[in-house]
């Protein structure tokens, strides 16, 4: 393989899986789930999806019923193989290593101020200068704006009338906001989801359901945490919309900020939204798919109320002692 640079991320992400196929790595019916491969490769979903859908178009995976891709060709009865693609040793030659994390200045960063600025909306409004930002991370003032744009796009930071730069707050009334857009997109999301949802991992996930519900413990709250972002990506991601799906994940980012915040203070978490995530999958489980949508949307409610109650108590914490030194509170 001889990876360079003006190859795109997608091609170099296909050519190692073509090439792990080959070698029998990757074997047939292997599950491949953008996630996982975009983890091992360090890249986005997108150029994965990008090449599979290019290894697809040539025979050498097809989709199934069920959430990913499956390796071989279609039609020959293949049996899906979950085996955890991360555990396989995929083989990536140091140049294709190279020339994926060679990434653009404004994908470097992005993600890290991602994370600062979803850190601190909730406990109110920061303003952001370019050149302090362009200065904390050594990158140009264009690559600065670069960020601060995409992140405008996805609702975590805007223009003032003053044209500054302007992340939150995070109110009750924004949250109140976020649920509502949850609930015309999520309960779609899921009625669309539903045939194509891969059968074992939703009873997977349900036995898993069941059992935080029963569950104490310190380390429960992250265990929650992790099983409501699986159900999340079993059976709402799974949609075959893919706009739907950015507008989703976009959506939760705030929401998500307030749920990991409230972790780290060692707030314990809510076993009702188990119960109500386990009612959800076990209606999929049954394949009664509209009663799980109108589950899902009484879910939402109860969860905006436990959300917008957990930021009161929010509201009589101080203010974190650690943000980045390129975010400055704003007097409201």
């Amino acid at each position: 393989m001889h990876a360079t640079r003006t190859q795109r991320r997608y091609e170099i992400a296909e050519e190692v899986l073509r090439a792990n196929i080959a070698q029998g790595t990757l074997p047939n019916g292997l599950v491949l789930l953008e996630g996982h491969i975009a983890e091992i490769l360090q890249i986005s979903r997108a150029p994965v999806q990008r090449a599979l859908q290019a290894l697809e178009a040539d025979g050498l995976v097809h989709r199934f019923n069920g959430r990913g891709y499956l390796v071989g060709p279609a039609d020959q009865g293949i049996e899906p193989d979950r085996q955890d693609i991360r555990t396989l040793g995929l083989s990536v030659p140091d140049d294709a290593d190279n020339a994926l994390q060679s990434r653009s200045s404004w994908e470097r960063i992005h993600d890290r101020v991602e994370s600062d600025v979803a850190g601190c909306v909730v406990f109110g409004q920061y303003r952001m200068i370019e050149a302090e930002l362009a200065s904390h991370f050594h990158v140009s003032r264009t690559v600065v704006r670069d960020v601060l744009t995409r992140l405008s796009e996805r609702g975590l930071v805007r223009k003032n009338q003053s044209s500054h730069w302007i992340a939150g707050p995070l109110t009750a009334q924004t949250v109140k906001d976020h649920f509502v857009l949850r609930g015309m997109l999520e309960p779609q999301a899921l009625v669309s989801a539903a045939p194509l949802i891969d059968e074992d991992a939703l009873l997977h996930l349900l036995q898993r359901l069941m059992v935080l519900e029963k569950s104490v413990g310190a380390d429960v709250v992250d265990q929650m945490r992790a099983a409501h972002d699986c159900f999340i990506e079993t059976c709402l991601l799974s949609t075959p919309n893919e706009r739907l799906q950015e507008l989703i994940r976009n959506n939760l980012l705030p929401v998500t900020a307030i749920e990991s915040l409230l972790g780290r203070l060692g707030l314990p978490g809510d076993l009702g939204t188990m119960t109500e995530l386990r009612l959800i999958v076990e209606l999929l489980t049954r394949g009664a798919t509209a009663a799980a949508a109108a589950m899902h949307q009484t879910h939402l409610e109860a969860a905006m109320n436990r959300t917008i109650a957990q930021m009161k108590i929010i509201a009589i914490i101080p203010d974190p002692s650690e943000i980045a030194p390129y975010l400055t509170r704003v007097q409201e």
